[in-house]
């Protein structure tokens, strides 16, 4: 059997396979396969080839062939990035922004100069890429200069981003120049005051990593079965959730795993708050809770849920002996149902901004900080905690009309929906060359035929 395209999603654990055709017509989710990441084994490939061999199966083909294949990977903890700005609430945060939009799990950042203790923290870290950012476009020069010269001290052979005062960039690359780091400059993610431009920076990290980075064991070897782009997992979330915004409107993605949260909201927000804002929030923005996980970071949940609590609902002495990878059991779900549902409300409370209220000379004044998520109208789940447990919507939309009425959060009567073919990953990654197509295949695995439909209608 041939199949048009297959898109891997290499997970720290599992590695799973989609096969679509039709793509240029009426796009269509042929079958998935999946199968251990051997990580562990030196050779991540494979687990790619158990996983297109349980495709193969599932299939019911004696042979499997396909046009292209493409894939993301977050196997062995996914981009490592440190990232060095001037001011924390300006250049720091742009160039913090640029790199979780595009996948990246921070280890380090800084801000204002750069410190010996820093650069040696920089320097254990063993980043995969640095980011260098400060400055508003013909604004401070001296401080990024000097961090870009101790920067250049480790000297390491890896990308290096430099998204600062564009004004400088010719002694930022003569800094460099000597060093192995590979320079990439790009536009300013913070040019004017209140004003972020990230989209260059983070499409330069994504380039940065499907060209130069190695996840694991044996990643170079995917090469070999792999004829298309290697992105981030949450990277390629992120543009999926930017593609559906196109057709849907404002929206936010949980996705919800065994070792974290990731929550992607697009929307521009209301223009009530946006006129109070005191530091400009970008259209796309992700956030990824380290510490929220159903299956790694289990105890974190199970702590903020309450150990005595979790016991007298589920009838357990002992509910930590509940954790799996894979729940099975009637316990097992339920346990893991109640730990996503809380990954799900303390995701949102650290993603979503508040109103404030402080006093100035002139008497009390309103502000607002963070991301506004009044105007959405879609909360969509993925990752396997809400697609594959028997409870995702729901647990979703108790996450929603919070009472407190500074909180800019969802609305109550936002919709809910489950990525039920678990395929926003890939559809991200097919967005790059199938916009139209990757749209209609999460409307369909949303099961959002009327929204498709008319998509359908103006295509042609």
């Amino acid at each position: 059997m041939k199949v048009e395209i297959i898109v891997a999603e290499i997970g720290s654990t599992t590695t799973v396979v989609s096969g679509f055709t039709d793509l240029d017509s009426h796009p269509r989710l042929v079958g998935q396969g999946q199968g251990p990441t051997t990580v562990e084994a030196g050779d991540v490939r494979q687990g790619l080839e158990t996983a297109l061999a349980d495709l193969r199966a599932t299939l019911g083909a004696e042979k499997l062939e396909w046009e292209h294949i493409y894939a993301c990977s977050s196997a062995a903890g996914g981009l490592k990035m440190t990232v060095h700005g001037l001011v924390y609430d300006m250049t720091a945060r742009a160039a913090r922004e640029a790199a979780l939009g595009a996948g990246a799990v921070l280890h380090q950042v800084t801000a204002g100069p750069i410190s010996d203790a820093d650069l040696k923290r920089c320097r254990e870290i063993a980043p995969n890429i640095i980011l260098l950012a400060g400055g508003v476009d013909y604004g401070e020069r001296q401080i990024i200069l000097n961090n870009a010269t101790k920067l250049a001290q480790l000297n390491l052979p890896i990308p290096l981003i430099y998204a600062g005062n564009s004004a400088i960039q010719a002694e930022v690359r003569d800094i460099f120049a000597p060093t192995n780091f590979e320079l990439i400059l790009v536009e300013n993610v913070y040019p004017r005051i209140d004003e972020l431009q990230i989209e260059p920076t983070r499409k330069a990290i994504q380039a940065a990593f499907e060209e130069h980075i190695i996840h694991a064991p044996g990643m170079s070897r995917i090469r070999d079965l792999v004829d298309g782009p290697i992105q981030p997992v949450p990277g390629a979330v992120l543009n999926a959730a930017i593609t559906l915004y196109h057709s849907l409107g404002d929206l936010i993605v949980f996705d919800v795993g065994g070792a974290t949260t990731d929550l992607h909201s697009v929307t521009p927000g209301s223009d009530e708050v946006n006129s109070i804002l005191v530091s400009p929030e970008p259209m796309a923005k992700r956030t990824v809770e380290g510490d929220l996980g159903v299956y790694r970071n289990a105890a974190n949940l199970m702590d903020l849920v309450g150990k005595s609590d979790l016991a007298a609902k589920l009838g357990v002495l002992e509910p930590q002996d509940l954790v799996a990878s894979i729940p099975r059991s009637p316990q097992e779900i339920d346990f893991a149902q109640e730990l996503a549902g809380m990954a799900v409300k303390t995701a949102l409370q650290r993603h979503a901004g508040r109103i404030k209220h402080i006093y100035g000379p002139g008497g009390r004044i309103k502000i607002a900080r963070g991301k506004d998520l009044t105007k959405i109208k879609y909360v969509i789940g993925t990752g396997g905690a809400l697609t594959r447990l028997p409870r995702g919507k729901e647990l979703l939309a108790s996450a929603l009309g919070s009472r407190d009425p500074n909180f800019l959060g969802p609305p109550e009567d936002a919709q809910v929906l489950v990525d039920s073919h678990y395929i926003m990953a890939a559809a991200g990654v097919l967005a790059r060359h199938y916009p139209q197509a990757a749209t209609q295949l999460m409307l369909d695995s949303m099961d959002k035929q009327g929204e498709k439909n008319e998509l359908s209608k103006t295509d042609h």
